[in-house]
């Protein structure tokens, strides 16, 4: 008998508003196509392939990096599982590799869902879900997280998509970001500490090119608009129409990432673009951690538009 393979990432779910599409997908609740107005925002992947890089994943219940796999909870030391060994950290939450189920769909929008079990490392049930919705401005997600076990917990999230300008590499892509403080790391990718963009390389405030530099960095202290939202734009050389990302006020962080240690040809194709509600190592530190009671519950929105 002939089998059909299953996709490496699961359930397709194809979105669609207008002349917006989307593909989401049952592995991560991740992001895989978003075309606004025609144009492909994401450097994504096909249905066929593995997302190598986090390429659109959900990251819950912590995004970025836990120095060590290790943290302590009220006192108690917590030990999490080695997911990256080359640093010895605990990556991108527990959530990358699960199906998430699909709860509710309609043409222009899906909600997923999955339960965070207790596990070593983590001492509670975690219930998310992560709604996409497609509408004129483009397209919008939102990660609701609550507490249904019987203990406390620390909580992040963020978000991994992988943006195109339509360039063939990052190089040509010109970046204006709204961060104002940056984070040094060691060679484990773990905070060292932060310091003013000001004066320095790291100020992408104002748009200008990539180029050749390797960028692998977390900001903090976003810049907002008058509606609450940080934005990041990306363009071509030549100036055309920006991808943008936002976030809202739950999303105090981003780790902006050029791709440079990906396998070819994936290497510095597109640009990591990951809104965070905290940022890497908050387990160990306490940064913008939010601490979630049996019953709190926690949303976060970011969004992508062609402008």
């Amino acid at each position: 008998m002939t089998q059909t393979p299953v996709p490496p990432t699961a359930g397709q779910l194809h979105l669609r508003h207008g002349e917006h599409e989307a593909v989401v997908v049952q592995v991560a609740a991740g992001l895989r196509s978003c075309v606004v107005g025609g144009r492909e925002l994401l450097d994504g992947f096909a249905e066929h392939e593995h997302p190598v890089g986090g390429r659109g994943q959900t990251l819950v219940p912590w995004p970025n990096r836990v120095a060590g796999a290790t943290y302590d909870l009220d006192g108690e030391p917590q030990q999490l599982d080695v997911t990256e060994p080359s640093t010895g950290c605990a990556i991108h939450g527990l959530a990358r590799w699960t199906v998430w189920d699909v709860e509710e769909r309609s043409d222009a929008a899906v909600t997923l869902r999955t339960l965070v079990v207790p596990q070593p490392g983590w001492p509670t049930a975690l219930d998310v879900r992560v709604r996409y919705l497609l509408d004129d401005d483009g397209l919008q997600v939102t990660t609701t997280a609550r507490n249904v076990g019987d203990r406390a917990c620390p909580y992040g999230t963020g978000h991994h998509p992988y943006l195109s300008a339509g360039t063939e590499t990052v190089d040509d892509v010109v970046l204006q970001l709204p961060g104002t403080r940056w984070y040094a790391v060691d060679e484990r990718g773990i905070p060292t500490g932060s310091s003013s963009v000001d004066g320095t390389g790291r100020d992408r405030r104002t748009p200008r090119p990539v180029g050749d530099e390797v960028i692998d960095t977390a900001y903090g202290d976003l810049e907002r608009d008058a509606d609450g939202r940080w934005r990041v734009r990306l363009t071509d050389a030549a100036g055309g129409s920006p991808v943008t990302l936002w976030g809202d006020a739950a999303y105090g962080w981003l780790q902006v990432f050029s791709g440079d240690t990906l396998p070819e040809p994936l290497r510095r194709k597109g640009l990591a673009v990951e809104p965070m509600t905290c940022p890497p190592n908050a387990f160990v530190t306490g940064e913008g951690v939010v601490r979630l009671e049996p019953g709190d519950e926690h949303t976060a929105t970011w969004g992508l538009s062609p402008s």
